[in-house]
C-alpha cells in the first residue's frame, strides 16, 4: 500500500514539475512590464545546453537567502558542467529580487524573475507547507508551526545539523557566504580571518576545534551563518524582502529547482522537504557528471 502511494506521489509530482511551468507568467525583473512564460524561457534557455531554474521561495527566507549564497558560490562549476543560463524565481516583487541579488552579491549572469503569488513554485509542485487551505489560520501562525516541524518534516534535522556539521560530505559554500557576511559587516563577524587588502579568507575558526576542525562540514559553522543571515539580511531587511500583503500564503511555500536539458528531459530535480533544506549543490553537480559521463 504504502509503495503503491509512493508511486502515485512520484507520477503527480512528475506531472507537474516542468511540465507545470508552461503557460505560468513572471516578472522578469529588471524590465519593467516585462512577463515571460516561465515554462517556455526555460525550454528556450536549454537549447543548447543544459539550464538551472531554481524555483525560490520569499526573499526574506531562510530558503531563499542559502539558494541565492549556493548559486553565487556554485556557479562557476555549475559553467563547468555545462549549465549555461541560470534562471531564478523569487516569491515577491521585482524589487524584492533585485534587494536579495544585491545583498548576497548574486553574479549578474543569473536571471532574476519575480512572481509574487508563488504561481511557479506550486506549478512544479513545491510543498506548501502546514495547512495552506486553512484561510482561517494567520501565515505567520503557519510559519512559526512549520519552525517545529508541522508540514515540511526536514526543517528540524536540517537545523539540527547546522550545530553537528558532518565529517562526510564538504559544503564550501558555507565559508565563501560567511566570508561575503563579512566584508558586508554582517554580525557574526568573527569566524573568518579576512586579509584586510583583498577580503580573502586567510584562516577559518572553526577549523582550530578540536577533533572536528579537519570535517568537510564543522559543527556550528552553517549554524553561524544561517544567525548571520537571520540577523543582518532577514530582519534587517524585512520590509524590502518581506512578501506582499495580498500574498501572504507565500510564507508557508518551499522552493525547488530543475536543471533542463538541451533535448527537454530534466537532468535533476529537487523540492525542499523542509524550512533549511535546500538543494545540495554537491549532490547536483555530482548527478549531471554522472548524467554526461553515461553520454560519452
Amino acid at each position: 500500500m504504502l509503495a503503491r502511494w509512493l508511486v502515485l506521489v512520484a507520477l503527480a509530482r512528475s506531472a507537474r514539475g516542468y511540465a507545470g511551468l508552461q503557460g505560468v507568467r513572471v516578472a522578469r525583473v529588471g524590465r519593467p512590464g516585462a512577463t515571460v512564460d516561465l515554462g517556455e524561457e526555460l525550454r528556450a534557455a536549454a537549447t543548447s545546453q543544459p539550464a538551472l531554474c531554481i524555483l525560490g521561495t520569499y526573499a526574506a527566507d531562510f530558503n531563499c537567502v542559502e539558494y541565492a549564497q549556493r548559486v553565487a558560490h556554485y556557479l562557476p562549476k555549475l559553467r563547468e558542467r555545462n549549465v549555461g543560463r541560470v534562471l531564478f524565481v523569487v516569491n515577491g516583487k521585482p524589487e524584492a529580487a533585485t534587494a536579495l541579488a544585491e545583498l548576497v552579491n548574486l553574479p549578474a549572469d543569473v536571471e532574476l524573475f519575480a512572481d509574487p503569488g508563488g504561481v511557479a513554485g506550486r506549478a512544479f509542485g513545491v510543498s506548501r507547507g502546514w495547512r495552506p487551505d486553512d484561510a482561517e489560520l494567520s501565515s505567520y501562525v503557519k510559519l512559526f508551526a512549520m519552525l517545529f516541524g508541522l508540514g515540511a518534516w526536514a526543517t528540524l534535522p536540517a537545523v539540527i545539523g547546522g550545530y553537528l556539521g558532518n565529517p562526510f560530505v564538504p559544503q564550501p559554500w558555507i565559508e565563501s557566504a560567511l566570508a561575503q557576511g563579512q566584508r558586508a559587516g554582517r554580525w557574526p563577524n568573527t569566524a573568518l580571518v579576512l586579509d584586510e587588502a583583498t577580503g580573502a579568507v586567510v584562516e577559518n575558526k572553526f577549523a582550530a576545534l578540536p577533533l572536528v576542525g579537519g570535517w568537510p562540514r564543522r559543527p556550528l559553522e552553517l549554524a553561524t551563518l544561517r544567525l548571520q543571515n537571520m540577523l543582518d539580511i532577514s530582519i534587517r531587511n524585512w520590509q524590502a524582502l518581506r512578501p506582499e500583503d495580498g500574498h501572504l500564503r507565500v510564507l508557508t511555500q518551499l522552493g525547488g529547482c530543475v536543471v533542463l536539458g538541451a533535448d527537454g528531459v530534466p537532468l535533476y530535480e529537487h523540492r525542499d522537504p523542509g524550512i533549511c533544506a535546500v538543494c545540495n549543490f554537491e549532490s547536483l553537480l555530482s548527478q549531471l557528471e554522472r548524467k554526461s559521463a553515461r553520454k560519452l
